[in-house]
């Protein structure tokens, strides 16, 4: 799964879409009402939680699988090969599946997708159990989850918005935020237990029970998006999302801020062993400490933007949040005392996910309900395809100038780019 320009590329009432209209909650602006007011909604909490079941069900496999190829081949060819071909289908196919979430019913595309990777995982299980798997049974099975996940994913996102009222639409995305990153931290903690504890075979029939949890509660969602029907080709509709994103400005400014930002920004979390063994001098232990305190300021900004609500400013405070983040990642390359960079990555982890919820509410404001899924699957492409790209490079800088003075310029750049669009190109900063 500026003020004006978002309130005009609205439209007009868009409720004939949806046969079933969120349920508003009394106002509250106290405290942590107003922090979780997305959970006021009936809807959005059965698909957060069916969500973040299925999602620390995936986040155990993760474990497992890894261990069971490293385990079956002794060779990372293998792993890297595993995680090439369990990704490569968003790049491949995630546009198409936001043109089929703009054509269809975003809950059955949801829906069959988890039961495509409910399958996935008890055949890898049963597989294990039997002692019949092999290294391309493994491997055919992650490009089919990718590509269920390829389709998934745009309906997911296109979701959220109609399960809430606008106004609550970037605390909805912020708990989402919060989420996945209580996934990525709970879900290996429960898989290194189950494996050891119970083995490969078990790891793999638990993810596959953590799909029904989703496949449940989006049984039981009332809201429903009812698509126009349109004789236009695939290849039509994804042009009409790309004109959609060309005519308006700050919309193609979001969507290469999001490719800049990761392709920044996210080496910082890739090389930080490099840092902890040749600059820390310390072992495994210290490197988890810094992941957790990362971690830990991931949820914490995303609690800031879900207690901020739906604030005016949204665009200029995300690029103060994008200088401050630069900041961050030019400091942690600089430290060289572990209490500092406990300290720095703390904020860092709660910049970047501050940043990456604020321009995720800013797209979904702009975008039209019946847009919602091309225009996310080209924002989320530009946003993941930063990832691997900016590890590449950097990745191969990295030798030739070392680890701290590469991530110091990433900081820079990540500086000079949020001064950027806040001084000169200031599409994004008036929204």
């Amino acid at each position: 799964m500026g003020d004006k320009e978002i309130g005009d590329s609205l439209g007009p009432d868009e409720s004939p879409r949806i046969s079933s209209i969120p349920e508003t909650p009394a106002a509250d602006s106290r405290g942590w009402r107003k922090t979780f007011r997305a959970f006021s909604y009936r809807d959005y909490r059965l698909l957060w939680s069916g969500s973040f079941t299925s999602s620390c069900g995936t986040w155990m496999q993760e474990v497992a699988q890894n261990w069971l190829i490293f385990d079956m081949t002794r060779s990372a060819f293998w792993l890297g090969l595993d995680a090439f071909l369990g990704d490569a289908p968003f790049i491949l196919f995630s546009l198409i599946g936001g043109v089929v979430a703009d054509r269809y019913d975003r809950r059955k595309i949801l829906l069959c997708s988890q039961i495509v990777q409910l399958t996935n995982a008890f055949a890898l299980g049963a597989l294990v159990w039997f002692h019949q798997v092999q290294i391309w049974h493994i491997l055919l099975l992650s490009f089919l989850t990718g590509v269920a996940q390829s389709f998934g994913g745009p309906a997911y996102q296109a979701l959220i918005p109609s399960l809430v009222e606008r106004e609550d639409m970037p605390n909805a995305i912020a708990l989402n935020s919060i989420q996945f990153n209580m996934a990525i931290t709970i879900g290996p903690a429960l898989g290194g237990l189950a494996l050891s504890k119970l083995g490969e075979a078990w790891c793999f029939g638990l993810n596959a029970l953590s799909f029904v949890a989703p496949i449940i509660t989006l049984s039981m969602i009332s809201a429903r998006f009812l698509p126009v029907k349109t004789s236009d080709s695939i290849l039509s509709s994804l042009k009409q999302g790309l004109n959609f994103i060309r005519d308006r400005a700050s919309m193609a400014a979001l969507t290469v801020l999001a490719f800049c930002i990761t392709f920044l920004a996210m080496p910082l979390r890739t090389f930080i062993p490099v840092f902890v063994k040749g600059i820390f001098q310390r072992g495994p232990e210290t490197y988890g400490n810094l992941l957790s305190i990362m971690g830990i300021g991931t949820i914490c900004g995303s609690l800031l933007v879900a207690g901020m609500g739906n604030m005016r400013h949204k665009g200029r405070f995300a690029l103060i949040v994008l200088i401050c983040l630069g900041a961050g990642t030019s400091a942690f390359s600089l430290s060289h005392w572990l209490p500092l960079t406990y300290g720095v990555l703390l904020l860092v982890g709660a910049f970047m996910m501050a940043l990456f919820a604020t321009t995720a509410s800013l797209v979904q404001l702009i975008t039209t309900d019946d847009m919602r899924g091309r225009v996310m699957s080209v924002y989320n492409c530009a946003f993941r395809g930063g990832m691997p790209m900016g590890n590449m490079v950097s990745g191969w800088l990295v030798p030739k100038f070392t680890a701290p003075i590469v991530l110091g310029v990433n900081g820079l750049l990540l500086m000079a780019l949020g001064l950027f669009f806040l001084l000169f190109e200031r599409r994004v900063a008036k929204l």
